[in-house]
């Protein structure tokens, strides 16, 4: 926490004086044009990768970047893409994997998550993907990579199966990307919906 708090202290000092005009114009418009759905994961930050400044992105993020298919009932990433989507009227939707995940790693390594049941409630959510990544053809990539790269493909496609995101893809007014983030290079490869660098 002390990290955190001489943090705060150098926004107060020396951040937010250079964007007041920006915060105070914040205050009162929030007009984010993208929704970017990344993984929780400590070393992959939106507004940095983007060079986003505040307002630009609204941000949901979940262990392996999942987004459970719609379904009835209470669920907070379902309500966080339909308020991006039908409120805020987002024109598009990234979903953003990355290298060295480690909820892609655990599926793809067979981990054993007994002890973080949670957890391991959670990547089921990740079922299509390794059947997609394990019935994929052959290639060199490793297969944490490639389930990676599947699962930024079927969150895709759970995506399209949320009201909101349907509606707006049918008026043509939203559009979907797939990236993978590379942290040791710094890289971002776009997915075409096969998989393959677009």
């Amino acid at each position: 926490m002390h990290d955190l708090a001489h943090g705060l202290a150098r926004f107060r000092r020396e951040v937010f004086p250079a964007k007041a005009e920006l915060f105070a114009r914040l205050a009162a418009v929030h007009r984010p044009t993208t929704l970017f759905i990344g993984c929780s994961d400590a070393r992959v930050v939106p507004e940095l990768i983007t060079q986003s400044e505040p307002g630009e992105l609204f941000v949901i993020r979940t262990p392996g970047n999942l987004v459970p298919a719609h379904s009835p009932g209470v669920d907070g990433i379902a309500a966080g893409v339909e308020y991006a989507v039908a409120v805020l009227g987002v024109s598009d939707i990234i979903v953003c994997g990355h290298s060295a995940c480690g909820a892609m790693t655990a599926l793809a390594e067979n981990h054993d998550l007994s002890g973080a049941p949670a957890t391991a409630d959670w990547l089921r959510h990740a079922d299509t993907s390794r059947a997609l990544a394990a019935t994929a053809t052959a290639t060199a990539e490793d297969p944490v990579a490639a389930l990676v790269r599947q699962n930024v493909l079927a969150q895709l496609t759970n995506l399209t199966t949320h009201p909101s995101v349907a509606r707006a893809l049918a008026n043509a007014s939203l559009t979907l990307h797939g990236w993978v983030f590379d942290i040791p290079s710094g890289t971002v490869d776009p997915l075409d919906r096969t998989g393959r660098p677009a």
